[in-house]
């Protein structure tokens, strides 16, 4: 499957779809695409960690510096793309690595918008495929894990693949098994393995010597923790337990280093129950009270939290 659709192809949006710096982790599926003639386009979420901007939640167009609407949510991005405040986002550092330009999805709007606006995109720029790359594997979480912290970007993206592959060819993959400190080897292991039950496991990708000298040179310029565990794992040099502060504990081993390809539809049916609940949202908004009323707590809830106790000090 996943030789099939990459050798049909002649070019590919490739997303992080878990905002922040998800989109260092890209770089190994660009290297599986290129090397077979696929052309890429990177992109990734308006959506940086609070500690790089402190505005909960994605930025919309309007919250947004120097860059190019393809539509209201997707735009271009260059090394100058900034938030209203002047912090930069991750993709705005990639397109400084690579010289070219990248993209930024707001996912403000809930799926049915960036399922949308990607569609858009991808008419607009010749895009024949369109690739979600999750760094860490939060993305497979059915909801109820006790160390998920970030499940809101993941649910609206995974919502808006899974319509997308019913449109045209659509790849969900995990970089970074277990980087992000959020689902434990055994919460992964098991959703892999419900996932290939379903034929929904397409193949894997491992990290290139040309693409972790990229991935290095990404790192020195965009902020990431769970992008830059796997790189130095790749490097042999990986020596931290945890990551965010001590908040969340890290062991990575090889599968760490290794992009795993799956089927957004299977990832939607089987496994992810907060994608379920949020496929109709119209906001963001919205959507996480979604999540909240089953129980879920979001990195939308936690900045929250931390904007209004950074109001009060």
């Amino acid at each position: 499957m996943l030789e099939e659709i990459v050798k049909n192809s002649k070019k590919a949006l490739v997303f992080g779809i878990g905002g922040g710096g998800d989109i260092v982790g890209t770089l190994p599926t660009v290297n599986l695409l290129e090397t077979n003639g696929t052309q890429c386009i990177l992109g990734g979420l308006s959506w940086e960690r609070f500690s790089i901007d402190p505005d909960p939640g994605p930025r919309k167009l309007e919250e947004a510096r120097n860059i190019c609407e393809i539509n209201n949510v997707v735009w271009r991005c260059n090394k100058d793309s900034t938030t209203r405040s002047g912090a930069k986002f991750a993709e705005s550092g990639m397109a400084e690595v690579l010289g070219n330009e990248t993209l930024l999805v707001d996912i403000s709007y809930g799926p049915e918008k960036v399922f949308e606006g990607i569609t858009d995109a991808a008419e607009k720029l010749d895009a024949d495929l369109v690739v979600g790359i999750d760094v860490g594997g939060d993305v497979l979480g059915f909801g109820n894990e006790k160390g998920l912290m970030s499940p809101l970007a993941d649910a609206v993206m995974t919502a808006a693949l899974h319509k997308q592959s019913f449109l045209m060819p659509t790849i969900m993959g995990v970089f970074g098994f277990g980087s992000d400190g959020e689902l434990s080897k055994k919460e992964l292991e098991r959703s892999f393995r419900i996932i290939a039950q379903n034929n929904g496991l397409f193949g894997s990708w491992g990290i290139s010597e040309r693409t972790l000298e990229l991935m290095e040179k990404a790192i020195s310029v965009i902020p990431t923790e769970a992008s830059r565990g796997p790189v130095e794992y790749a490097k042999g040099t990986f020596n931290t337990t945890s990551i965010r502060s001590g908040s969340r504990k890290v062991q990575l081993d090889i599968r760490s280093t290794v992009t795993f390809y799956v089927d957004p539809r299977v990832v939607y049916e089987k496994i992810s129950r907060p994608a379920q609940l949020v496929y109709g949202c119209k906001t963001i908004k919205e959507a996480n009270e979604k999540l909240n009323e089953a129980g879920i707590r979001t990195e939308l809830d936690i900045e929250m939290e931390l904007y209004e106790n950074l109001g009060e000090s």
